[in-house]
């Protein structure tokens, strides 16, 4: 398919052979011609690592200080009085055997989920659903717990699940178009640290492979994963990777 003329414009103020820093990148992001909606800013990683390795798998969690400007609608699995806490705590759909096997038969209309430990056994019958789409809930993760109501404000407030892929890429959301500079460098960078935090000592050799800033319709931006921490002023110093 031929790129549309608002992506042709935006690629025109980019240049391909350059990777730039964090400020620049955001700066460019700023200056693209903008969607009819307010796009998502996503970054995306290319890891040095072998997700086949168990040592080397990349995965975790992490709260955006401003949020992913989504909202997100959550399922929590439980009964009783934590099916009540999850209610009010803002989940948007909550039971037991009953919400299961609604998954089962497809009917998925939630983009992450909770549950309290004793609701597993049955999740389970659910994981070639849930698994496949990131979905399925993990202790790892925190999003089971008998604590569910904190989970599902977490989440509501910002809270992201993230995994390397089997290609070794790791992508996620951090922010809309509509987010001022500051908000979108903050969660940049709480994003950056995180993946930098969670290298696997494992992995050998470079481990920030390439790193790429871009909105839902537009072009990527490539980051120096040498720079990668180089971000304005106040929100953090500037660090080699």
């Amino acid at each position: 398919m031929k790129p549309g003329k608002r992506y042709e414009t935006a690629s025109k103020l980019l240049d391909r052979t350059r990777q730039y820093t964090p400020a620049e990148a955001l700066e460019i992001l700023n200056q693209l011609p903008p969607a009819k909606f307010d796009e998502s800013v996503e970054l995306a990683f290319r890891l040095g690592v072998d997700p086949r390795k168990a040592d080397q798998l990349v995965r975790g969690t992490v709260s955006l200080p401003h949020g992913t400007g989504r909202s997100v609608r959550v399922a929590a699995f439980a009964t009783g009085d934590k099916a009540r806490e999850a209610r009010e705590a803002g989940a948007d759909l909550v039971g037991g055997e009953d919400l299961v096997n609604e998954v089962i038969k497809g009917n998925i209309d939630f983009d992450a989920a909770v549950a309290t430990p004793d609701m597993m056994p049955l999740v389970g019958r659910a994981g070639r659903v849930l698994g496949p789409r990131g979905l399925m809930p993990n202790p790892k993760a925190g999003t089971v717990t008998p604590d569910i109501g904190k989970a599902v404000r977490e989440i509501k407030a910002g809270k992201l699940e993230y995994r390397v892929d089997r290609q070794s890429n790791l992508s996620m959301v951090i922010g809309k178009r509509s987010f001022d500079e500051r908000r979108l460098a903050e969660n940049y960078l709480t994003v950056v640290d995180e993946i930098l935090r969670a290298k696997p000592s494992a992995a050998k050799g470079k481990y920030l492979r390439s790193v790429t800033l871009s909105s839902t319709m537009g072009p990527g931006i490539r980051i120096d994963p040498a720079r990668v921490r180089d971000v304005p002023g106040e929100v953090g110093a500037a660090q080699p990777a």
